[in-house]
């Protein structure tokens, strides 16, 4: 088969689709029991456009791109979204108090049995309110996802993981030292900056691999994936929380401490769920700080995308808000018992040859 044919995909054979249907089912009770549990606390759904001038300005999330062509035939660089924020996030500056959205989003370069190039993002956003109150929602939701579906716990491929068991609350920091025995905020400048030799020595003293061009943030994703997040939600979900600021760029700085922001991340038998920020509203700080993702982006992977200065322009009347996102297809996974993304998914997208 010619590199990058698509591959024949038979989810639409009668019988693998009455092997997947039981999945389907159940997504769609879970996502009309969300969008009523959003609905009673005043939540109001909205529907965000796919095609935006920029995708996101992370620097390991890879768009698709398109482009507009107008009446003269000139033609307009456009993205497919990564996630909905920047229009949420919009829609609060408007006026909007609280809101929920399920977008489809896409992202590129990711393929496998917990991701899926087209996928569907839930997003919620509360105006005047902290983000601890986003970590409230997240354990009601497992719940609600665990009852719709007629399940006691969630799993994953033998993991298991409580639904209703008050959800771990543990810092970044605290989960350094537990799984890796390095003090990562001893490698926090008090202004937020990192320190990379600091982290490089306590990796090599734990007997983690550290290469002479690794970045801080290379090191920190290290640490991270191997020695910690195999830790995470097991038997209760784990909350993790106070990320330093070099990783959270659209997260405002903690008032406990302002090497660390506000931000955190959901986890349940060992997957990721969601990640949630307090609001970052200051613009001038949000441009500095996409322009050192796409430095970084730029340095890893040579191209880098566009900004949205629609979006940074909102930011200086957005109000104070937090807001989340959940992997809305993972959290189907986990609450029917299904090992891979596509089985949740009604239509998956064809695969590509390599």
């Amino acid at each position: 088969m010619k590199p990058g044919k698509p591959t024949p995909s038979p989810w639409w054979t009668p019988d693998v689709h009455a092997d997947r249907r039981p999945f389907l089912i159940a997504r769609n009770r879970i996502q009309a029991a969300m969008r009523a549990y959003f609905a009673a606390r005043d939540f109001v759904e909205v529907d965000t456009a796919t095609l935006q001038v920029s995708p996101g300005n992370e620097a390991h999330l890879h768009a698709f791109r398109t482009e507009a062509i107008g009446h003269s035939g000139a033609t307009t660089a456009l993205h497919l979204h990564t996630s909905p924020e920047f229009a949420c996030k919009k829609l609060l500056s408007a006026g909007e108090r609280r809101i929920a959205c399920f977008a489809h989003v896409y992202r590129n370069r990711e393929r496998g049995p917990l991701h899926h190039p087209e996928f569907t993002m839930l997003e919620w956003y509360r105006a005047g309110e902290g983000y601890e109150t986003l970590m409230e929602d997240c354990a009601a939701l497992l719940a609600l996802a665990a009852r719709t579906a007629g399940v006691e716990r969630l799993s994953y491929r033998g993991e298991h993981c409580d639904p209703l068991a008050d959800p771990e609350r543990l810092t970044v920091a605290e989960a350094f030292v537990r799984h890796a025995d390095v003090d990562l905020l001893a490698t926090i400048h008090p202004d937020g900056s990192t320190d990379r030799d600091a982290l490089a020595r306590a990796m090599a003293a734990g007997g983690l691999r550290v290469a002479p061009d690794d970045s801080w943030a290379d090191l920190f994703s290290r640490v991270l994936v191997q020695r910690v997040e195999p830790h995470l939600g097991f038997g209760r979900a784990t909350i993790l929380c106070e990320y330093p600021v070099a990783e959270a760029a659209l997260a405002r700085p903690s008032p406990r401490d302002p090497r660390v922001a506000e931000r955190f991340e959901l986890y349940a038998c060992g997957v990721e769920l969601a990640n949630a920020f307090g609001e970052l509203t200051d613009a001038a700080e949000q441009r500095r700080r996409f322009g050192l993702e796409m430095a970084e982006k730029q340095r890893v992977y040579g191209e880098t995308y566009p900004l949205d200065e629609d979006f940074l322009a909102a930011l200086e009347i957005m109000p104070e808000a937090s807001g989340i996102a959940l992997g809305f297809d993972r959290l189907v996974m986990l609450a029917t018992g299904a090992t891979r993304i596509d089985q949740v998914i009604w239509a998956p997208v064809a695969e590509t040859a390599p």
